[in-house]
């Protein structure tokens, strides 16, 4: 290292500017962007609004259950009316604040109590240590009721894939903290959820104490997609993005899903490529390749949460569709190769009205669809179930799972295709 470069303070192996990005933030999945870069949510956040807004007035909010695919702006959505309402609130001299919790992390009522413990002791002068292990729940609850009790007249708590919490008797303890007396201060609870049927699981006790009330966000149609790209554009240097780069990233989020998380993180995918690659520009090739990058973290993560069954169903189907002729197959179908990959990966199977609603849920997801057929008289109507995106990229993300290793690969199953296609041509000739 020269003197200069020791006097300057700068190490020269990071002193050069980034060639491609200029505010990276602006690409983060949790970064919460101004107003003005929020685009086709107007409804929703009206909607929120209305539903937490009395807070601003030292009143009682709503509880609110939000449900929607990934990348609806469900997530954004809440953070932005949530810290609007706490400004607002703070210009009546209410006494508000937010507090967010990723339940795919907290997935228990033990670290969610003590997430909701520290994050608020952060935000107010409380002085007591909470310790971070050693001691159980109701000691987190002590601690929360107490900072609500004395610095606090609400709190909003964004319980973000709610769905992941193994249990929900938080719910419970924190819809009914007034009424048992536990704390004066008023709590509204926003949940978000990619799955509409989380309902159905919550223990009727509970359902009936959070009492909340329900919204549901559609997903970003193309030109949606392209404002919000476009409300990224300074995220990268000057004439890092050339002709029609935004528009086909957009479109191809739109074809695939509306899913506007990942149309951002397919931008940024194509930007670190260019950089590694040494590209001053971003090309159509970045773009299509961090597509495919993207779908597969897609999957992984709409398959992450859910159980070993929903993986192998998904797999089933697009085994099917790799080694078969068609594109769509019944749910008998499924369920028979289903049966097999079980078999392969050492799980014993669910019923096949098992496996159907696992193949519900991921129509719901976005992942396939499925549609009602009618076999004629003898079959009567019959669901039909196909892939909304590439098999190989649902093989690739199941793949991840090192469970599930026994399956066989795609490679594997292309293979298993050609040698039946030579079969039936053989077959044919003869």
């Amino acid at each position: 290292m020269s003197n200069e470069d020791s006097d300057s303070g700068v190490d020269p192996l990071f002193a050069d500017q980034d060639p491609i990005f200029a505010r990276k933030e602006l690409l983060h999945v949790g970064h919460v962007p101004e107003e003005n870069r929020i685009v086709g949510r107007d409804t929703e956040i009206e909607s929120v609004a209305q539903e937490i807004g009395a807070v601003v007035r030292d009143d009682p909010p709503n509880n609110v259950m939000i449900y929607g695919k990934t990348g609806t702006g469900k997530s954004l959505v809440s953070r932005h009316v949530a810290n609007r309402a706490r400004t607002a609130a703070h210009s009546n001299s209410v006494e508000c604040t937010v507090v967010y919790i990723d339940c795919s992390e907290a997935d228990t009522e033990t670290r969610v109590t003590r997430q909701i413990a520290t994050t608020l002791k952060q935000e107010t002068p409380y002085e007591q240590r909470i310790p971070l292990r050693g001691v159980g729940t109701m000691e987190y609850y002590q601690h929360i009721w107490r900072i609500l009790d004395t610095y606090l007249d609400s709190v909003l708590l964004i319980l973000d894939e709610i769905d992941k919490l193994a249990d929900s008797n938080v719910l419970m303890q924190l819809s009914r903290a007034r009424e048992a007396g536990k704390t004066d201060c008023y709590i509204g609870v926003i949940g978000i959820s990619n799955k509409i049927q989380y309902r159905e699981q919550l223990d009727e006790r509970i359902d009936s104490s959070f009492g909340h009330r329900e919204l549901f966000f559609h997903p970003y149609d193309a030109e949606q997609l392209r404002e919000i790209m476009r409300n990224r554009t300074d995220a990268f240097q000057p004439g890092v993005l050339g002709a029609g780069t935004i528009e086909l990233c957009a479109a191809l989020a739109a074809k695939k899903h509306g899913d506007a998380r990942k149309a951002i993180e397919i931008l940024k995918e194509a930007g670190e490529l260019a950089r590694r690659n040494g590209d001053s520009k971003i090309t159509d090739d970045h773009i299509n390749q961090a597509q495919n990058v993207a779908e597969i973290n897609r999957i992984e993560e709409l398959t992450s949460g859910g159980t070993i069954h929903a993986k192998l169903a998904l797999y089933s189907l697009a085994s099917l569709i790799i080694t078969g002729s068609k594109e769509s197959y019944s749910t008998r179908e499924v369920y028979e190769r289903y049966e097999q990959m079980c078999d392969l990966a050492g799980y014993d199977s669910v019923t096949e009205n098992g496996l159907y609603k696992q193949l519900k849920e991921q129509a719901f997801l976005g992942v396939i669809e499925s549609t009602k057929t009618g076999g004629g008289r003898s079959q009567g109507s019959y669901l039909l179930h196909r892939l909304v995106t590439n098999p190989e990229h649902i093989v690739k993300a199941v793949h991840r799972d090192a469970s599930l290793d026994a399956l066989p690969s795609f490679e594997d199953l292309e293979d298993i295709s050609e040698v039946q296609d030579q079969s039936s041509q053989t077959t044919l000739g003869s």
